[in-house]
């Protein structure tokens, strides 16, 4: 039986969750919205529907959700080029790969924003599987996005080990009952990530990485 390695990329494996931030408060601000970074930053992780929804309410004017997405879109992509991998991301990977676990990304990018992030890691060679945000009909907190990449692996939930930095990717690994591990990398409190499901918590993938041996990987390794 296959064992699924399923990593959030924003913030888990490149250092972009604060360019988000800043991206989406811009793109809310050229449609008239002051949302304070700081509630900015808790919904990073959210698709972009429901990112806005969060921080606006269900009481909005929805006719507006388009232009803001697209804004947020066009922001983030000055910073394309100069995306950067999280320190220990590409080395984290390929030592899971080479223990033998199948890799795949799980992530609410598409399109441009993905293809720049698989720049920024370079590992695309050990990536066996994407799973993006045009693959599901809902995003994260629900489980879908992780369902779908353990079945695109064949892995039983007893089998898969998913990674992220919010708290929307807990509660999604949470919910599909596989393994959450997550990372402070993204800027969420310890407290949070465990209060949504978290069951181990690392700095970020260098951490992971020196401590490999004793995480859940190496625990579900010896069990099979």
């Amino acid at each position: 039986m296959p064992r699924a390695a399923l990593f959030d990329v924003d913030g888990t494996l490149t250092d972009t969750t604060y360019l988000h931030v800043h991206a989406w408060w811009e793109a809310l601000r050229q449609s008239g919205h002051k949302v304070p970074t700081a509630t900015l930053h808790r919904a990073i992780g959210l698709g972009g529907g429901d990112l806005i929804a969060q921080v606006l309410g269900e009481g909005r004017d929805r006719d507006q959700d388009q232009v803001i997405s697209a804004a947020h879109k066009t922001l983030f992509a000055t910073c394309h080029e100069r995306l950067g991998a999280l320190e220990g991301a590409r080395e984290l990977l390929r030592a899971l790969h080479d223990r033998g676990w199948v890799l795949v990304l799980v992530t609410s990018a598409v399109g441009g924003e993905l293809a720049a992030m698989r720049r920024a890691l370079d590992v695309d060679e050990l990536i066996a599987h994407l799973a993006s945000a045009a693959d599901v009909e809902r995003g994260k907190p629900a489980p879908d996005s992780v369902e779908h990449a353990r079945d695109l692996v064949g892995a039983a939930r007893e089998q898969t080990v998913f990674i992220g930095d919010s708290v929307w990717d807990m509660r999604a690994a949470s919910r599909a009952e596989v393994t959450a591990l997550g990372v402070l990398s993204g800027g969420i409190p310890r407290a949070d990530l465990e209060e949504a499901g978290a069951q181990e918590i690392y700095e970020g993938p260098a951490d992971l990485l020196t401590r490999l041996d004793e995480s859940a990987y190496a625990r579900l390794e010896r069990d099979t």
